[in-house]
């Protein structure tokens, strides 16, 4: 059972959220205690009612006044669960393509795990808010087959529920001789297979390929290549695979590999709090040995510290 750490709150009154949201942030010194005890304990529906709400009661727009107010990683966490999923992916992506240096693994992290109608949505909030293409802007801003794979994936064109067992050795064999050759037609068939086929063929096509190499795929694709693009075919397999494992094996890194990298932790657990962040939690446990929890307070601090635990939903036995 995938599930999340963020639920629709009970006897919800946007109303009085909003009242109250408006006194911790219209005071001399913002509460921000309040903050944090609304915005992580309300679903993102329920947000977005509640800043309708204070746009009415106030005059003001929630996320100015939440931009205004705080600052550092805090206020990048407060905002970020003011959107709606798919606008967030769209503004991740947008700074992950327009920011100094593209930032590829947020690329790889979002459109390696989004279903069709995710992707799509997301496509739509990006022309909302830049006015731009997000595939002629992923054009213009990668390269090479990082870039073939991208564009690929964000067609979102990939076949839902249906599976062949019959095309599934074909399949395998093909990502075989993709690992054995190398060329660019090869590396083409490979991210073909990999963008459009359904989880359910892919799964399939994995158990063929071990039986056809004597080697697990992900294995096979980082002996032969190498780069983003090797970075992105071994997230697609992964997600198919779980999930849940992925993100938490992205976040380890991000927290550990990188002297916590602050953009990568925020974006995964807001993004994941209503689909599959408890699920998360457990793998990472089950896998490094310590919690999530445990790890996040140990790199975090203050309200920083107190936003992130609250979205983490941290059990007793994880203090």
């Amino acid at each position: 059972q995938i599930q999340g750490t963020i639920f629709p709150a009970p006897n919800f009154n946007p109303i009085t959220d909003a009242q109250l949201l408006g006194g911790a942030l219209q005071g001399i010194s913002c509460e921000k205690d309040v903050l944090i005890d609304i915005l992580t304990q309300r679903c993102n529906s329920q947000r977005l009612l509640i800043a309708e709400a204070y746009g009415d009661m106030f005059g003001r727009d929630l996320i100015t006044d939440l931009k205004e107010n705080l600052s550092h990683h805090f206020k990048e966490v407060m905002v970020g669960l003011m959107y709606p999923p798919a606008s967030y992916d769209a503004h991740e992506i947008w700074h992950a393509l327009k920011g100094v240096n593209t930032e590829e693994k947020c690329l790889i992290d979002i459109l390696a795990s989004r279903s069709n109608t995710e992707i799509f949505q997301m496509k739509e909030a990006y022309l909302m808010q830049y006015n731009n293409d997000l595939q002629q802007d992923i054009d213009s801003e990668t390269s090479g087959h990082f870039r073939d794979t991208l564009m690929n994936l964000a067609q979102g064109t990939r076949m839902e529920g249906y599976a062949d067992p019959s095309s599934a050795a074909q399949d395998a064999m093909i990502l075989w001789e993709a690992c054995q050759q190398r060329t660019g037609e090869h590396k083409t068939m490979l991210q073909m297979i990999l963008c459009n086929r359904s989880y359910q063929q892919l799964w399939m096509v994995f158990q063929e390929f071990q039986n056809i190499s004597g080697q697990d795929l992900v294995d096979a694709i980082n002996d032969c290549y190498d780069g983003y693009f090797q970075e992105l075919l071994v997230a697609i397999v992964l997600c198919v695979r779980d999930k849940p494992s992925y993100f938490a094996s992205r976040l380890y890194s991000a927290i550990h590999d990188f002297g916590f990298h602050n953009k990568t932790v925020i974006r995964i657990l807001i993004a994941r709090s209503e689909i599959d962040l408890m699920t998360i939690r457990q793998r990472y446990k089950e896998r490094y040995g310590k919690s999530l929890f445990h790890d996040i307070k140990h790199f975090a601090s203050g309200h920083y510290e107190s936003a992130l635990l609250a979205i983490c939903a941290g059990d007793a036995e994880d203090y």
